[in-house]
């Protein structure tokens, strides 16, 4: 009994600093103190409900004791319903101590809602004091004799708050000047002129107003560098003419297929009219017997027609025997 009578105080203190370190977690007392000795007046019931309403005490005071300081009139409850929204409480409130030292009007709301839409609202405020520097790539066109140029862009860009929110970003900047790039050289005469003279690019991309709808605002435009590409019109040319050749030589053998058509199509006609010819021989003699039987032609009559037949086949012979000659003569020459 006197033993348990010895550590009852021992186990008393023993709960008493297990209340009071429990305490101390979920009632942030240091926090509220600090922001007491800033000049900041939040209850300590407000922190509890911070806690209860699952908001991280220090995500909110912190930033609250910095806007006091820096003069900029913000609540608890828009920094917690900002904090609840998914936003960042500290970027919001760096974004206007910044833009408040650079005289630019913004308020909580615009901020948040910049904040919200998914942008850096600290760096879009810091690139309305110090502009930002865009390099695009290389962004090629063609001149109007043909050559390929090639040329390189800076943009000196500065955020437009007002346009921060629907704004289109960097790459559709980008991408609009790299059109007047394009259609810059397109228009130009010949390369050279675009040699000489890049800066006339930047002065007609910049008078273009590539910057409607979008969330910043271009400063300059300036040509940093510029190549000479391919010959692109003696490529075409080239390939042109070998198109065309290959369309000649089909039309050519088009034509050829159908003269050997139309060749083997007479060659068949010969073979019918022969044919016709042979039929047309076979009946002769058929009428010279229908000749003889009917007393159309006497026995002298058709002695004379064998002696004439007999006659041309003898004259054939000789001719064919004379063309057999001159053919071998001029083989042996």
């Amino acid at each position: 009994m006197n033993d348990l009578e010895t550590f009852l105080p021992i186990i008393g203190i023993g709960l008493i600093v297990i209340v009071v370190a429990i305490l101390f977690t979920f009632i942030p007392v240091m926090l509220w103190i600090s922001a007491l000795a800033a000049g900041v007046k939040v209850s300590i019931f407000n922190l509890v409900g911070m806690r209860l309403r699952r908001v991280v005490p220090s995500r909110v005071i912190n930033p609250l004791i910095k806007a006091h300081k820096a003069g900029i009139d913000v609540t608890t409850n828009q920094l917690e319903s900002h904090f609840l929204a998914g936003g960042n409480v500290d970027r919001v409130v760096n974004a206007l101590i910044a833009a408040q030292r650079a005289n630019i009007e913004l308020s909580f709301e615009r901020c948040a809602a910049i904040d919200l839409a998914g942008r850096d609202v600290l760096e879009a405020v810091q690139m309305s004091v110090n502009p930002k520097v865009i390099e695009t790539p290389f962004i090629a066109g063609i001149s109007m004799d043909g050559i390929e140029v090639k040329a390189k862009a800076r943009i000196t860009v500065r955020a437009n708050i007002e346009r921060l929110v629907g704004g289109a970003g960097e790459d559709t900047v980008i991408a609009r000047v790299g059109e007047g790039v394009v259609s810059t050289i397109g228009s130009s005469e010949a390369h050279t002129k675009v040699l000489e003279n890049p800066d006339s690019i930047s002065h007609n991309v910049l008078n273009r107003g590539l910057d409607a709808g979008t969330a910043f605002e271009i400063l300059s435009i300036d040509i940093a560098d510029v190549d000479i590409g391919k010959n692109i019109g003696a490529i075409l040319q080239t390939d042109q003419a070998e198109a065309d050749k290959n369309i000649a030589q089909a039309k050519a053998e088009e034509r050829r297929a159908m003269a050997v058509a139309q060749e083997q199509e007479m060659v068949a006609k010969v073979q019918e009219m022969r044919a016709k010819v042979v039929e047309a021989e076979a009946e002769v003699p058929k009428a010279l017997a229908e000749a003889l039987r009917s007393g159309n032609m006497g026995v002298m009559d058709y002695m004379n027609y064998k002696n004439i037949d007999a006659d041309t086949d003898m004259r054939d012979s000789i001719g064919k025997l004379t063309e057999t000659d001159n053919d071998e003569d001029e083989n042996n020459k």
